[in-house]
């Protein structure tokens, strides 16, 4: 089954920590921001994990809670075997389900969310994700310090950090229903150009997204995808109309509304934390968009399958929110 609906499940609140680069970008407000990349670590790892930590207390905090009050918490990130994440919460005593789709997190720890909410005895669920620039760089790229050249295709991760609070009481943002994505390789090897990469399965699951729920392009007022860029948002838009007559018009990409063009960021945002940071800080800050579809995109690969000339996969979970 690759599309579900839920009943009762809803995004109570949320806590944004933006980095430094992004707290001066299109975004219109910021609960948070970082002064610098170390945010008082000494490692950018260790940064990205007290990011995490910060944007879990912050929104306990904000809602009178404590970790006793959360049944379950859910979260990844893009290091190695999640472990920002698992960093995190070693001293938050809830208990954790650890998930990975790269870029594609958010959707699904929300539809891992809404999953786990269908249990009676789960009332409260955090989630959590994160981003650095520069963690994500030494990984997946070159150390900024190597100073090697990018092409214009190359995205800019973003350094941010998000948490959410789900529960079955009425809140903020209904999360009606879902479609989980499929494994899509399009032949692609290229580490610098994941926008491409990303667009087809982006294109395959809002295909599969309307046709499960028997729906037309026009019942929402906007999808809004992940990280696939100025360059992989057009692929995408090319790619639904060539390959499954989907005209769209109502469309925007988290990584193209994230940054200022003086920011120099190449193609746009990317990042586990792109989407969201961007749904938070910009989208919902309008009262433009009621029915919201979502589609966050995942690059699924590592530096050894790259190195090996590996094909890249990808995936893309698409999630609908009905703005309450």
């Amino acid at each position: 089954m690759a599309s579900l609906k839920f009943n009762n499940v809803y995004l109570e609140d949320w806590f944004t920590l933006s980095g430094p680069l992004e707290s001066n970008s299109k975004l219109k407000k910021f609960d948070l921001t970082m002064n610098d990349y170390y945010y008082g670590e000494k490692t950018f790892e260790k940064a990205e994990a007290k990011m995490q930590r910060v944007v879990m207390q912050q929104l306990l905090a904000k809602n009178n809670m404590l970790a006793k009050d959360i049944d379950l918490l859910i979260g990844g990130d893009l290091l190695d075997q999640i472990s920002a994440t698992s960093y995190a919460c070693i001293d938050i005593p809830v208990s954790l389900l650890g998930i990975y789709s790269a870029c594609a997190t958010f959707p699904e720890s929300l539809i891992v969310s809404g999953l786990a909410l269908n249990d009676r005895s789960i009332k409260k669920v955090l989630g959590v994700t994160s981003s650095h620039n520069l963690s994500a760089e030494r990984q997946f790229r070159y150390p900024i310090e190597y100073g090697s050249p990018k092409p214009h295709t190359s995205t800019f991760t973003s350094t941010a950090g998000i948490s959410i609070l789900m529960a079955k009481d009425k809140g903020k943002l209904k999360i009606e229903s879902a479609t989980i994505g499929k494994v899509t390789e399009m032949g692609i090897k290229d580490a610098n150009n994941l926008g491409a990469v990303m667009a087809p399965a982006a294109a395959r699951t809002l295909y599969e997204h309307l046709t499960d729920m028997k729906r037309s392009i026009d019942y929402y007022d906007l999808i809004l995808t992940g990280d696939l860029g100025c360059i992989g948002g057009t692929i995408f838009k090319e790619y639904c109309l060539k390959t499954y007559n989907l005209k769209i018009k109502k469309h925007l990409d988290a990584g193209c509304e994230l940054y200022l063009k003086s920011q120099e960021t190449y193609s746009g945002g990317s990042g586990p934390a792109c989407l969201p940071l961007v749904l938070f800080n910009k989208i919902l800050t309008v009262n433009k968009y009621k029915k919201i579809l979502i589609i966050g995109t995942g690059a699924l690969h590592s530096k050894t399958f790259v190195n090996q000339k590996s094909p890249i996969p990808a995936i893309a979970h698409a999630v609908s929110l009905e703005v309450l």
